[in-house]
């Protein structure tokens, strides 16, 4: 178990080779050569987000980004995507372009390491990518996709998902792609909506040592989808399969080859859809957010580069599946020039993967690096990590004894960067950097061109105060649109209703005098007791260290101007009851260490916490099926990776 610690503890700090060698200093002396000077961070990042112009600019000239800038300005149009801001609406570009330049360059540098549960290990270098690219673009061409049109996929984290994906973005296609873990009213959910003109699907896959086909699933799906042209099926789990039953089926090997494999690149302007990713759709349909080629291309190199100093030589893995926004930040590891590492399973032993891999940045979500501290785990001591010089964190708020555990059982030696941002960015807009000491349960910073505040509700910033998460200028990668949301009115609801032209993002965070950034949850999930309000982050970070405790949720069921009940519900670790003595050590920990109004008015036991596909607590369905929500209203069982959880919750 991870030993308790302080928040603000200091755990690390950048040496002077470190920090002389940052990409991120580069990047500094090359703007001192056109004139901007700036000595700190904090410089640094105040000047991209009060030149907001200027540091975008920047951005694409410092990477000579492969496209056309052209004269324009940088921005044209309203202040924020919804009123219809345009980003260098003179540019033209393509991501794949950006993504597969090094196979002119480098092209026997290694693209891609896939490694899966079940024993699969395939490498494929620059040029066998961009060559597996340019058949696939020309076999969906053939099929009559072109700029604009939708392709949907339904695979897991395989190399065929990254040569599918670059393939249509190639075209000037749109891409979108769901688990196949996801049920099949999930997935018809988020496609429906899109009308896409082919399917992309595996026959099934292997999780935690079982097999599921998935060939029927597939089959609903296309029968749902009455614009597809085809569906092609990658024979995945089975070798032999076949694409019988399908409507419009065919095999993956079986795309039309019009006889030549040149790869090309459709020009497409700077806002042109590169994908659609979606909301969690815990309730109601899941929102499809629309990015733009040109947003994702500019935020991913510089989040890449500039805060998690990747490049060239580097081996990059995220535990990931083709359902969280989480996957196309990992493949983005291609524009920087980096070697991805995409694995298919259950995270077994994530570190021996990294390991085994000479994997030099390693992401996984907080409940992975809580887990293994529970375990006991010391992968520092077991294995050979020399290799990796960066650990990522996202996925929900990591506690002070997560951070402590690292520089304890992993290394002391390396940073740590702690994430928080989002699907609707696909980025972090806090996190991590080179430059920067590193303190237990902080984030280091807000990212280059993130005007990141804390608002209080009169909308005012506060400083060294928990408030809302905003964003008060814009960024590129914020969603062109909302697809089929003509006028923008869901886009404004959902980010814009609070604070008018201010992006209210819905979590609780506190800027620290220094820049450095505490999330404490879901503002929509808060704990207010009495008037004592708190971030639910903070009760896990109690209850969670308890060793007979796994996992946790806590809901207030009260609502605006009525107390409700405070309501706490335990997974307990495997040989653990939930005894009179274990409720009475709870409660006091929780009277001392948070407040004596925060106490539980009910604790119970229950078999798992449910939680999305991509991890995340359900608070905020919870609740509401708490104070009375029907649970098929309340959430969505499809988007849940344990729906049957949620017979245990009940008014």
């Amino acid at each position: 178990m991870s030993r308790e610690v302080a928040e603000g503890s200091p755990l690390w700090e950048p040496s002077e080779e470190v920090v002389a060698n940052a990409r991120v200093t580069r990047f500094v002396h090359w703007l001192w050569d056109r004139g901007v000077l700036t000595e700190t961070y904090d410089d640094l990042w105040r000047w991209s987000v009060t030149e907001v112009d200027a540091f975008w600019d920047a951005i694409w000239s410092y990477f000579e980004v492969v496209g056309t800038r052209g004269d324009g300005p940088v921005r044209s149009g309203g202040p924020m995507p919804v009123d219809g801001l345009k980003w260098f609406p003179s540019a033209t570009l393509n991501y794949a372009a950006n993504a597969l330049r090094r196979a002119g360059q480098t092209p026997d540098e290694t693209a891609v390491i896939f490694r899966s549960e079940a024993g699969g290990h395939r490498v494929l270098t620059y040029r066998e990518l961009a060559l597996h690219v340019a058949e696939v673009r020309a076999g969906l061409a053939e099929l009559g996709v072109g700029r604009g049109d939708r392709v949907a996929a339904y695979v897991p984290n395989i190399p065929e998902a990254l040569i599918c994906f670059l393939a249509t973005a190639s075209l000037g296609a749109i891409w979108s792609s769901c688990s196949p873990d996801f049920g099949s009213s999930s997935v018809i959910d988020r496609f429906a909506q899109i009308e896409p003109k082919v399917l992309i699907a595996v026959d099934g896959y292997a999780y935690n040592g079982k097999r599921f086909d998935r060939r029927e699933v597939v089959g609903e799906i296309e029968a749902a989808l009455p614009t597809l042209a085809a569906t092609v099926l990658i024979p995945y789990l089975d070798p032999a399969a076949a694409p019988d039953g399908l409507r419009v089926g065919m095999h993956y090997a079986d795309l039309p080859r019009p006889g030549h494999d040149e790869l090309a690149f459709e020009d497409v302007p700077f806002d042109h859809p590169l994908w659609v990713v979606y909301s969690s759709g815990t309730t109601g349909l899941p929102k499809p957010l629309v990015h733009g080629h040109g947003g994702v291309v500019l935020e991913h190199l510089k989040a890449l580069s500039f805060h998690q100093d990747l490049g060239p030589g580097d081996v990059f893995f995220w535990f990931t599946t083709t359902g969280w926004m989480m996957w196309n930040y990992l493949i983005s590891g291609l524009l920087v020039g980096s070697t991805v590492v995409m694995y298919d399973g259950a995270p077994l032993d994530l570190w021996t993967l990294a390991a085994e891999n000479g994997v030099t940045y390693m992401g996984v979500g907080a409940p992975y690096i809580m887990a293994s501290a529970k375990e006991g785990r010391r992968p520092g001591a077991e294995l050979d990590l020399t290799a990796l010089r960066g650990i990522g964190s996202t996925g929900s708020p990591l506690p002070p004894e997560g951070f402590a555990w690292v520089y304890d059982a992993v290394s002391g030696d390396l940073p740590l960067g702690s994430f928080s941002g989002g699907t609707d960015l696909c980025t972090g807009f806090v996190g991590p950097s080179p430059l920067l000491p590193l303190r237990a349960g902080v984030i280091q910073c807000r990212g280059l061109g993130a005007k990141v505040e804390a608002f209080a509700d009169d909308g005012k910033p506060v400083a060294d105060e928990v408030g809302e998460l905003v964003i008060t200028e814009p960024m590129p990668s914020m969603p062109v649109f909302f697809w089929n949301d003509e006028g923008g009115e869901r886009y404004r609801e959902s980010y814009f209703d609070m604070y008018p032209g201010v992006w209210r993002h819905g979590d609780w965070v506190k800027i620290l005098p220094d820049g450095g950034c505490v999330i404490y949850g879901r503002s929509d999930s808060t704990l207010n007791r009495g008037g004592v309000r708190m971030g639910t982050s903070d009760f896990y970070r109690v209850v969670e260290a308890f060793e007979e405790i796994a996992d946790s949720l806590v809901i207030d069921t009260g609502r605006l101007g009525q107390e409700g009940r405070l309501l706490l519900y335990v997974q307990l670790a495997e040989g653990a009851s939930l005894t009179d003595d274990l409720l009475g050590r709870l409660k006091r920990e929780i009277r001392s260490s948070l407040s004596p109004r925060h106490v539980p008015d009910e604790v119970h036991a229950v078999p798992g916490i449910p939680r999305t596909l991509s991890g995340k607590k359900l608070e905020v369905p919870v609740r509401k099926i708490l104070q009375g929500t029907p649970v098929d209203q309340a959430a969505n069982r499809d988007s849940m990776a344990n729906p049957e959880i949620l017979s245990h919750f009940t008014p």
